[in-house]
């Protein structure tokens, strides 16, 4: 088994805020997820239950992965000058994760290719087929909250996972610990009631078809009229049961007051975007606009249609 501490501290090296390994063991919560789709619960994300037996094992993704290492990458901005119609949830103001990320990652890798003949690597950034949460939990990076957010004790939930899957063992970290108690804020903030807890469950069951976030991203075709009331100002995303969750509390959380993201690629370009502009905009406007960023996974009919249904409530209540 290999010494970890010089693999996580060169991931620190790379900004990373966050860094731990665990084993490559099937996902904890497999099960969970299993019967979570089963219900229904993914709404139109079909490609989640086609890529099942995937999720159910690293191996499908590295052959012979032994290891995996967890990472998270801090995204939290001054919050200040947001706008209430119109908005962005924070992790897509910037550049996009994914290609960020990736990058660090991949010097991450190289590092220990070259100082571990033979060792093999496989960079996972949300888009792979496996259940990021579950490994960066098993890695020590954070614990379930109830509104399905992985959630650091010290640095609340507003980072992002990435994960390096190692066909050599290194020593692993323990899973984090910590839990929501009795608080139940982000589900009772949630507007749409998208988030459920069921008996003897302490994390809620997100019903993606009521959530923010798939409606403006994920969904595909128009809103019906109860879609379009759903929306509550948002264009892209959705932060309130995060912005709600005390662990993510400048205020009670003494970690955070001074912990906004020092990468510089995480800026506020999307902050305030022109609804107008937008629903007017063509596909190779919004293209050029949001080269690079996260909002280009609605698709240009998406932001379009998204802005017209803001607008439209606007003008209803205006």
């Amino acid at each position: 088994m290999l010494d970890s501490s010089e693999l996580k501290a060169f991931a620190f090296e790379q900004r990373f805020e966050l860094a731990g390994v665990c084993d490559a063991v099937p996902p904890p919560h497999f099960s969970a997820y299993v019967e979570w789709i089963s219900k229904g619960l993914h709404a139109g994300m079909s490609w989640l239950q086609t890529s099942q037996t995937l999720r159910s094992d690293p191996n499908c993704l590295l052959e012979g992965v032994r290891s995996i290492l967890a990472v998270g990458l801090n995204y939290r901005q001054p919050s200040a000058g947001r706008e209430t119609t119109g908005r962005v949830a924070m992790y897509a103001w910037g550049r996009d994760y994914h290609k960020v990320m990736r990058k660090k990652l991949r010097r991450v890798a190289r590092w220990a290719e070259d100082r571990h003949p033979g060792l093999k690597s496989r960079i996972c950034v949300d888009s792979a087929p496996i259940l990021d949460r579950d490994y960066a939990f098993l890695a020590g990076l954070g614990w379930f909250g109830k509104n399905t957010c992985l959630i650091n004790t010290k640095r609340g939930s507003l980072f992002f996972i990435g994960l390096l899957l190692l066909s050599q063992r290194f020593e692993p970290d323990l899973p984090a610990i910590g839990g929501c108690g009795k608080c139940t804020l982000c589900i009772d903030a949630c507007p749409t009631g998208a988030l459920v807890i069921e008996p003897g469950l302490s994390v809620a069951r997100l019903n993606s078809s009521r959530c923010i976030s798939y409606l403006t991203i994920e969904h595909r075709g128009e809103f019906s009229t109860e879609q379009e009331q759903m929306l509550n100002g948002w264009l892209f995303g959705c932060d309130i049961c995060q912005e709600v969750c005390p662990f993510n509390q400048p205020s009670r959380n003494q970690t955070l007051r001074s912990s906004v993201t020092s990468e510089p690629d995480f800026d506020d370009r999307n902050a305030k975007i022109d609804l107008q502009w937008l629903a007017r905009a063509t596909d190779a406007q919004i293209r050029e606009r949001f080269a690079g960023t996260a909002l280009l996974r609605a698709k240009p009919e998406g932001l379009r249609r998204n802005a017209r249904a803001l607008l439209k409530r606007r003008s209803q209540y205006s």
